[in-house]
């Protein structure tokens, strides 16, 4: 059986860098081995497929090359996009079914996907002398920030790490430790973030580690960009949005929009948007169950 594979690039900053995912539309009557090994085939971070659903407008599961995940920003971002390039879905506001939940995808007419993530989950507090060796960096240096070292979760679990502006570049990710850490701790992975001054227009660049699912390093990473949103909106100043930049240690720099929805003193919404583009087809055989 040949299927047709859409090869997208999600949260592109002025149509370049972004990260790669792929799209299998009518994807009704693929097994959960069958989803794998085109995924594994394509080898990008994730790959997104897309069902009829009878509880949302589409029901979506997502891939890395290693399992299926529940949730995942960028490839979310890179299926609607691709559907609103192809003319099947107008701008407009749309549900998918994901296993992180019912969620909310906004299409816009200029091109941008704005997702809805769950609401944000703290699951813990970790010690800079606990992690300092995942990354590379001293404990004196992570403490420096004064910022605390947090999972949260808005759909996958997240540890949100704050290094001192300037030393986001010095990082030597320990991917095996990163990944005994992460299944001690049930993570999906390392976000860390540095931030930014108000002249440059971001408010924080960042990197991402997730080689438990197979990811060394991630470009843009929707679902976690989403967490730090809820991170700096608590802890460092209240905001409406933010710009982040990642992939920069990748050469694939992206960009990636968050927004956060607050009711008095709480978060009451947490989503995050950005471009893709469409940059080719890939056509895989895959055995018939």
């Amino acid at each position: 059986m040949e299927l047709t594979v859409e090869l997208v690039k999600a949260f592109v900053a002025n149509g370049e860098g972004g990260n790669p995912a792929g799209v299998v539309l009518d994807a009704d009557k693929l097994s959960y081995s069958q989803r794998l090994t085109i995924a594994q085939t394509i080898g990008f971070p994730e790959t997104a497929f897309v069902s009829r659903d009878t509880e949302a407008d589409f029901k979506v599961s997502f891939f890395t090359i290693t399992e299926e995940v529940d949730f995942c920003g960028h490839a979310t971002l890179a299926a609607f996009s691709v559907m609103h390039q192809k003319g099947i879905l107008p701008a407009g506001i749309y549900k998918q079914n994901t296993k992180a939940g019912l969620l909310e995808v906004q299409v816009n007419s200029d091109g941008m996907v704005i997702l809805t993530q769950k609401p944000p989950e703290e699951l813990g507090t970790y010690k800079a002398e606990d992690i300092c060796d995942l990354i590379g960096l001293s404990r004196h240096l992570l403490e420096e920030t004064n910022l605390p070292i947090k999972a949260i979760s808005t759909g996958l679990a997240d540890l949100i790490v704050a290094v001192p502006s300037g030393q986001l570049d010095s990082i030597r990710p320990n991917h095996s430790a990163i990944i005994e850490f992460c299944q001690e701790h049930s993570l999906i992975g390392l976000h860390v973030f540095e931030l930014c001054s108000h002249g440059q227009g971001l408010s924080a660049r960042c990197r991402n580690f997730a080689p438990l699912v197979g990811i060394p390093e991630e470009s843009a990473t929707g679902s976690s960009s989403g967490a730090l949103a809820y991170y700096l909106t608590k802890h460092v100043a209240p905001s409406d949005g933010f710009l982040f930049e990642q992939g920069r240690a990748m050469k694939c720099t992206s960009h990636i929009h968050a927004y956060v929805t607050r009711h008095q003193e709480s978060v009451a919404k947490i989503a995050v948007g950005g471009m893709a583009k469409h940059v080719g087809r890939q056509h895989v055989v895959v055995q018939a169950t």
